[in-house]
């Protein structure tokens, strides 16, 4: 079986400086689709503010075009019978307690609301989980005792607390 080469291409930096950099890949990539209530270039503009390796590629009221740290989105505004849940949502790994704090502060702005274990919900409806790479590590922990404790511990949180998963699994 042949496999596919990517093309890396050069985008030109939005402002600000950061070098926004997509990697093609065969027709066949899956691309999120998101199927806004209204608003869908507010949105846009809200998700490339939070997120540091972003761009707009295109937006109006209508419609959206979109990179998020390399992944790219299109959204389009399908009106008020278009809901999301978080059957479906987004996960972001991180590495420390500073990234956690930053994105979970910034996708509950201006009307998100907070969930369980790490997950919200932002102001256009949007599920997001807001993940440390060590809980994953924790909760999958060999020690089946300690793998117990890490999750008792993030059932308790609502935004994930690095520093008390350590401490429930000592």
């Amino acid at each position: 079986m042949a496999t596919a080469k990517k093309k890396t291409s050069s985008k030109k930096p939005k402002t600000g400086g950061t070098k926004i950099e997509f990697v093609s890949a065969p027709s066949h990539t899956i691309t999120p689709f998101l199927m806004f209530n209204a608003n869908t270039e507010e949105a846009a503009k809200f998700y490339v503010s939070i997120f540091k390796k972003s761009k707009i590629i295109q937006a109006s009221p209508m419609r959206a075009e979109f990179i998020l740290n390399g992944q790219k989105f299109y959204a389009y505004n399908g009106g008020p019978e278009f809901q999301f849940n978080w059957g479906v949502s987004f996960m972001i790994s991180l590495e420390t307690q500073k990234e956690v704090d930053y994105y979970w502060n910034a996708l509950l702005a201006d009307g998100g609301k907070e969930s369980m274990c790490g997950w919200l919900q932002d102001k256009y409806g949007l599920w997001w989980q807001v993940t440390p790479k060590i809980l994953i590590q924790l909760i999958s922990h060999k020690d089946p005792s300690k793998a117990e404790r890490a999750m008792q511990a993030m059932l308790k949180m609502q935004k994930i607390d690095i520093a008390a998963l350590q401490l429930a699994v000592r």
